[in-house]
Order: structure tokens, then sequence, then C-alpha cells
């Protein structure tokens, strides 16, 4: 079976909460003691208004199960702990001040740290890590560029109806009916009658006139659709980074 093995750089952006549950931050650097050698701070990114990062004691935290950091300490008295730069070292005033202001008294022998804080959970409970005491080490930084991207309204698309005329010629097939005079001659025996005082036949013509009207008709739906369209653009931006000069005499690494 494979044993897992931890350390804490496994802690760098696991999230930190406090006694009650609530989310503190996320764990961004590891400090460890000068004179032990011993991780025994964390640094945690707190985003509060004016502080970036908070200084919280190793001694008194323990594991979520899930990889995460849960605190012996209320948000309060975190907010509350005195301000440290974490671009600096922590010397042992400031560590004096921190180790006070959560409870515990340390003057930098190990045993003595032990038992004080025998009742104390550490998260890091067999992990393993380097004694770095006897290398002088500095941390480089540089900066790098991160892109985001939002949206913004860039313009508006509008529907509106309007009315307009139009002269249509349209011509049109009508009927008309028209008298016209049809003789057939008889023949035969048949006898005729001479009637004095006249005869008159009458028939009603017919005739179609055009009777105009308009009617609304629904022609057409028009609409507005969008589609996206990608395009690059250029961003730029000065960096800084940091680099290393050594002075004196060394050895270089092979």
């Amino acid at each position: 079976m494979t044993t897992e093995t931890r350390t804490h750089a496994d802690w760098i952006d696991r999230t930190v909460y406090d006694s009650t549950g609530d989310k503190i931050g996320s764990v961004d650097n590891i400090y460890f003691d000068d004179l032990t050698g011993r991780p025994d701070w964390i640094t945690v990114s707190t985003g509060w208004f004016g502080t970036k990062t908070q200084f919280i004691p190793i001694a008194g935290t323990s594991p979520d199960g899930k990889g995460d950091l849960v605190l012996a300490y209320t948000t309060d008295h975190v907010r509350d702990a005195p301000s440290i730069d974490a671009d600096e070292h922590l010397d042992a005033d400031d560590e004096r001040r921190l180790y006070s202001h959560y409870g515990l008294d340390y003057d930098g022998d190990a045993a003595a740290f032990d038992a004080a804080t025998a009742d104390r959970t550490r998260a890091d409970e067999g992990y393993k890590y380097a004694d770095t005491r006897s290398d002088a080490s500095v941390v480089r930084s540089e900066e790098e560029l991160s892109v985001d991207k939002v949206q913004r309204e860039s313009g508006r698309a509008r529907l509106s109806k309007y009315v307009v005329t139009e002269d249509v010629n349209l011509t049109v097939p009508v009927r008309k009916e028209v008298a016209r005079v049809v003789r057939e001659p008889i023949e035969g025996t048949e006898a005729g009658v001479i009637d004095a005082d006249g005869v008159e036949a009458e028939i009603v013509l017919t005739e179609e006139t055009v009777v105009v009207d308009k009617k609304v008709v629904a022609k057409e739906r028009v609409g507005i659709e969008t589609e996206t369209e990608t395009h690059e653009e250029t961003v730029e931006a000065t960096l800084r980074k940091e680099e290393v000069d050594v002075d004196g005499d060394t050895t270089p690494n092979r």
C-alpha cells in the first residue's frame, strides 16, 4: 500500500474556517520558526478592508477532512490580531506579540512550547518538513498578467412600426346584361291573335358593379436575434519581477 506524504505545501490556497465554521480566507504562505526550524505560522488572505493577510498559529488548527483547515479561534479574534507585514521577516518581537494575542507564551524553547500547547491540535500532525535554518534564502517574486473579461453594453436595436401609403391600380372585369331581339319564324297551322290593345313584355337586365373595401392581412413576422462574433484584442502591460544577486564567495550548483 502506498502511503501519502503530506507536506505544508499542500495547504497553499486551501480554505480556512473559524471555530464557528465561517470562512476566513485561504492559506497563502507558511512561516518557519527561526529558533526551532519548525513551521509554526500560516498567513491567510482574508480580503478584509485594509488587511491583505493575517498571521495565524498552526497550534490550534485541525483538518476538516477535505484538505481545508479549521481554527480554534473566531473571526473577530483573528481580525484583532497585531498587524504584521507578511512581506517582511517575522522577527522575535512580532512573534511574541502574535503568540500573546492567541493566548500562547513562547520564548523559542520547542519543548516548553509543546508542553504549553499540548491541549491544542495541529493540522500538520505527521507532516514532513525540511529544517532550513542552516540555509540563507530569499523568496523571489514576479508579477504575472491576469486578464479578465467583463460584459458591457455596446449598443441597442429596436423594432418600430410605421404606416406608409401605396397607390394600387387594378383592372377588374365586370359583367352586364344587354337585351337583343331574337326573331324565330313559326311554321304550321298555329293560329295568330291580333290584340288591338297591344301587348308588352318586360325583362330585368342586371350588371355587376365594383365595390371597393379594404381588410388588414398579416404578411410576415419581423424580429431581432443576436449572434456572437469573436475578434482578438491585444493587451499590453508592464510587469515587475525580482532578481537575486549573490555577493561573496559561492560555489556554483552542479
